[in-house]
């Protein structure tokens, strides 16, 4: 991977950490490609049963590198390609689909301010643990964009779809105290607890029943778009899939036996 996002797997959680500072985590081509393989690393290897999306600095990411883009827009007016835009399909998307469908949970330790494709990262994650001082922004109307990263698909079944609208039509900054209010973060915490929070909660998830985790993030994705009687259905699916997991039986034998289950993923 290279060095604008860092990769590291440690018992089970794999740690994503945006790391262009300097650039308030501003997704050039080199950290989008970066991030697309660390995502789908941690999606695809069966070792790891968490994953932790971070940054470093003090932005978690303002999403387009608009210098680079400007760059690029210009290029393609030039040769007439229309390449740039390209990056919705082959950076964002991928990234996206591999936060939401990975049969893993996946935590978002929010630092600062998170908008544009940076604010869709955001929204992939399972679980969001935000600092005190952090902030979100859709962003993308400023710039004469419309919604890209998932967010017309996230924010309004987080939020509902007026409040979507709202946010998306006149972008504005989102304290984490307002974030919270909305249900967009799950956790609002100092901003110098926030690495120690959202590396124990993550650290959690990896160490707990994986099968039902996966059977959980499946059967919220279903129930968004499908009747009550589908969505029972998918129920039965899922929970007798998790009721032949191995951690299945620790668990009812250690409730039993009135101790802590050491699960093993499987």
């Amino acid at each position: 991977m290279a060095d604008t996002v860092l990769y590291e797997v440690t018992d089970g959680l794999a740690t994503i950490t945006l790391n262009r500072p300097d650039a308030m985590n501003a997704m050039n081509t080199g950290a989008k490609v970066a991030l697309r393989e660390a995502v789908q690393a941690a999606a695809s290897d069966a070792a790891v049963r968490a994953v932790l999306l971070t940054a470093t600095g003090r932005a978690f990411c303002v999403g387009q590198d608009l210098k680079e883009h400007i760059t690029l827009l210009a290029a393609d007016r030039e040769n007439g390609t229309g390449r740039t835009m390209s990056t919705v399909r082959e950076h964002y998307n991928p990234v996206v689909r591999a936060l939401t469908e990975m049969p893993k949970p996946v935590v978002a330790g929010i630092n600062g301010v998170a908008a544009g494709a940076g604010f869709g990262f955001a929204l992939a994650a399972d679980y969001r643990i935000v600092a005190d001082t952090a902030a979100f922004n859709t962003s993308f109307a400023g710039v004469a964009l419309t919604a890209d990263s998932g967010v017309s698909w996230t924010l309004p079944r987080l939020i509902g779809h007026g409040r979507a609208a709202d946010l998306l039509l006149f972008p504005r900054s989102i304290t984490a105290q307002e974030a919270f209010e909305l249900g967009i973060a799950q956790r609002v915490v100092p901003a110098d607890t926030l690495a120690a929070e959202a590396t124990a909660v993550a650290r959690a998830l990896a160490e707990g029943p994986t099968v039902a985790y996966a059977a959980i993030k499946e059967s919220l994705a279903y129930g968004t778009e499908h009747s009550l009687r589908e969505t029972l259905e998918k129920e039965d699916e899922v929970q007798t899939r998790a009721g032949a997991s191995e951690d299945h039986s620790i668990a009812v034998r250690a409730f039993v036996d009135k101790a802590r289950p050491k699960y093993l993923g499987r």
